[in-house]
């Protein structure tokens, strides 16, 4: 009881003191309450640069990979066997039509030639006396005096003659034609290549490798293989001439980077397309003076194939690709962000031609698109000068 009692007594005291520190609690959370449902501030717009949608006039061109070869690429290729004697042009120099190359020891020739002569004139010789014999023996018949046996031989030994005759004439030409082989001439002009034989070499038709290589390269080719969509966009762009190729303008851009100075045009179109790549084969010709170009250099080729009219553009940097759906950041006159979906075209240099989703003169977001989605404030700022500049057409992005 007495425990009860004073706790009372505490309770009575301590009571008014505590009620009105939680009434003034309650009432401050409640301010605070009241406070924190108000409108927060808006956040300050986000720089971005833009830039127009442009729309003009667009080439689409494509681009391919080739490698040059000479016009003609002759091998020069032994056609008799023997010991290798000179080589008598210097290597990587211009020849003439014509132009002695190598000598192989002509030696074993000019023996067998003389051979082939006196084999010739031994089957004349006996010819002769074949013809000499039927002559006389001809009238003997008539008389009885020669046998129609001896003269049937006589005839027989005279056409014997004349087919021996012509195996020896034969035998001479090839020994004559096998001499000439021994001096190997260019039969083109060009520049002749490193020579893959040297002096003592024992060289023949069965030499796998070529004595050298003869290449005229001016003009030089360039053999390039496109798909078989990009044929028929070529073929229908352009009209076929009488002869039955379309003629193209043909740009060439070296492995350097630089743009041959040259333009060029095509010239051969391959006969089927190959079912494995499908794939066809095409050639360019280019001019090639001073031999600037030598076979075998790596090359991209370009052509026009179609001109897009009144084509929308923007720089390739302004297009967003996510799981295959494309889509823009495009500023509204309120400087208000629309994230949306649009069809993109071929690109073209540094720009990219939009199909569909766009509209000539409005804003799309080139630099900033990360801190941007729909509904968002931005202080747009115009792009420089080049990022808004027409594409060129010569390149593809």
């Amino acid at each position: 009881m007495t425990q009860n009692h004073d706790r009372a007594i505490a309770f009575e005291r301590v009571t008014p003191w505590r009620v009105c520190s939680l009434a003034w609690g309650l009432a401050a959370a409640l301010v605070c309450a009241g406070c924190g449902e108000g409108t927060p501030a808006a956040p300050p717009p986000v720089d971005v640069v833009v830039a127009d949608v442009v729309q003009r006039d667009v080439p689409i061109t494509s681009e391919w990979i080739g490698t040059t070869q000479g016009l003609v690429d002759a091998e020069i290729r032994a056609q008799v066997s023997g010991y290798l004697m000179s080589r008598n042009y210097k290597e990587g120099s211009l020849v003439a039509q014509g132009d002695l190359l190598f000598v192989i020891d002509p030696r074993p020739y000019r023996a067998a030639l003389e051979n082939a002569r006196g084999q010739l004139g031994r089957a004349h010789a006996a010819l002769t006396k074949a013809e000499q014999d039927v002559a006389r023996y001809t009238p003997l018949v008539k008389e009885g005096a020669v046998s129609q046996q001896e003269l049937d031989n006589a005839i027989q030994a005279r056409n014997a003659g004349r087919a021996a005759v012509q195996s020896a004439q034969a035998d001479l030409d090839k020994a004559q034609l096998d001499l000439g082989f021994t001096e190997i001439r260019s039969p083109i002009a060009g520049i002749a290549g490193i020579a893959e034989a040297q002096v003592g070499d024992l060289v023949g038709p069965s030499r796998s490798e070529p004595l050298t290589v003869v290449s005229q390269m001016d003009p030089i080719q360039v053999v390039f293989s496109v798909s078989e969509r990009e044929y028929l966009e070529y073929r229908h762009a352009h009209a076929v001439p009488k002869e039955g190729r379309p003629v193209v303008p043909l740009s060439l851009v070296l492995s350097d980077g630089s743009l041959y100075p040259h333009p060029g045009f095509s010239t051969v179109t391959g006969r089927a397309v190959d079912p494995k790549t499908g794939t066809i084969v095409l050639k360019g010709e280019f001019p090639n003076p001073g031999n600037m170009l030598r076979p075998g250099l790596y090359a991209r080729v370009r052509a026009v194939l179609d001109t897009r009219k009144g084509a929308l553009l923007v720089p390739q940097r302004a297009v967003q690709e996510l799981q295959g759906t494309y889509q823009v950041a495009v500023v509204g006159a309120d400087d208000k962000v629309e994230m949306r979906v649009v069809e993109p075209g071929p690109r073209e240099g540094g720009f990219w031609v939009i199909d569909k989703g766009l509209s000539a003169g409005e804003r799309v977001v080139v630099e900033g698109l990360q801190k941007v989605r729909t509904g968002v404030a931005v202080n747009p700022r115009p792009a420089s000068a080049p990022a808004v500049a027409a594409p060129s057409g010569e390149g593809k992005g």
